[in-house]
């Protein structure tokens, strides 16, 4: 039988991931880290790791690693305490360079993103050339470096940016892609976690080229809807378009995340930057509310969500702030797998505001 393997549409997609982030912001405001391996987090007997630097990952440092077993891996390990108002400020920084080259970015989460270039705003043409350019931008105007993956579509373009970590970049053309697939070990692709893969080993599954052979009912039988997700990019299929924002009623930000939010400190720091960006929506349209909605989706699809209803209306980020992290503790979240996340206001106080809500990233399955 004739192998089919179709990589779709002449998109120019360009996944940005920054490299270490929480860690590399400290060690660009503290010069006596730099060059040394650092932890974001406590180091406390029950404190965890929300981040390291490549120089601490060298010892087997990784985030959400118990505190006390990377200081045992790593004896030299300098703890910092996370600063979350200037992770988002870099972010913003980092996004406003990104939004130089192209209206069609799509976050990931406060480090990553991807941008359709296809046609871009200062006409270069070259995905190769505006990832170059990113890159060096961010180096020069914020002191920190990214890495970059350059393809025809999401799937693609995000493992690229993974291939040559940290501060590089990789490209997969179209015609590389059918081989490049066949041969990625199945831990490496997009979208199949841990225990997926494991389950696919089971099965005889162990690359592409195996995944490629099994048919879509198949796969579908095994994996239920994400059957159909492995079935097209085994052969390169992800027809999914970069999605900056869509209107939706309310003023709001939601994310949904590539990885499983799984730590404390994770939650929080993805929160605060919902709200900071939910701040600015509320000043852009001159707009504030009384009833704060908090919305927490797991990896397992369960939802759940949290709503109040203040007194007076939220004009300023302290209140909103205050009461988001009411909400969230109001909610028990042991041991929390957390694909998604989202804070909205509605009751506003504006008749000639738009109502709407910005979703920064729709689901994938």
């Amino acid at each position: 039988m004739t192998k089919v393997t179709r990589v779709t549409g002449v998109r120019k997609i360009i996944h940005i991931d920054m490299d270490a982030f929480f860690a590399s912001v400290e060690q660009l405001d503290n010069p006596e880290l730099r060059g040394k391996p650092v932890a974001v987090g406590g180091s406390g007997p029950r404190s965890v790791v929300a981040a390291a630097s490549y120089e601490a990952r060298k010892y087997g440092v990784r985030s959400a690693m118990p505190s006390v077993t990377a200081k045992r891996l790593c004896p030299e390990l300098l703890f910092v305490k996370h600063n979350f108002e200037r992770y988002t400020e870099v972010s913003s920084q980092v996004f406003g360079i990104l939004r130089e080259y192209t209206d069609l970015v799509e976050p990931l989460s406060i480090d990553e993103a991807f941008l359709d270039v296809t046609e871009d705003k200062r006409k270069i043409g070259s995905a190769t050339v505006i990832a170059k350019k990113i890159r060096s931008d961010i180096k020069q105007q914020i002191g920190l470096t990214a890495s970059a993956g350059i393809s025809v579509n999401k799937f693609l373009a995000k493992i690229a940016s993974e291939i040559n970590k940290p501060d590089g970049m990789f490209i997969i053309k179209p015609g590389d892609a059918e081989k490049f697939i066949e041969n990625l070990k199945i831990e490496k692709f997009y979208g199949i976690g841990k225990v997926t893969a494991l389950k696919m080993h089971n099965l005889g599954i162990h690359n592409g080229a195996d995944l490629k052979r099994w048919d879509l009912l198949s796969l579908v039988r095994n994996f239920g809807k994400a059957g159909v997700f492995f079935h097209d990019i085994a052969r390169g299929i992800d027809d999914r378009p970069v999605e900056p924002s869509q209107e939706r009623k309310s003023v709001g930000t939601e994310l949904t995340y590539e990885k499983d939010l799984t730590t404390s400190f994770e939650i929080i720091a993805e929160l605060y930057k919902l709200e900071k960006e939910l701040m600015e929506r509320l000043e852009h349209s001159e707009a504030a509310g009384r009833t704060i909605t908090l919305k927490i989706k797991f990896s397992d699809f369960r939802q759940i969500t949290r709503s109040k209803t203040v007194q007076h209306f939220i004009r300023d980020f302290d209140t909103l702030h205050r009461e988001v992290t009411s909400l969230r503790k109001s909610i028990k979240l042991d041991n929390p797998r957390i694909r998604l996340l989202g804070v909205s206001v509605t009751n506003l106080d504006s008749d000639d505001c738009e109502d709407r809500q910005l979703y920064l990233f729709d689901e994938l399955l």
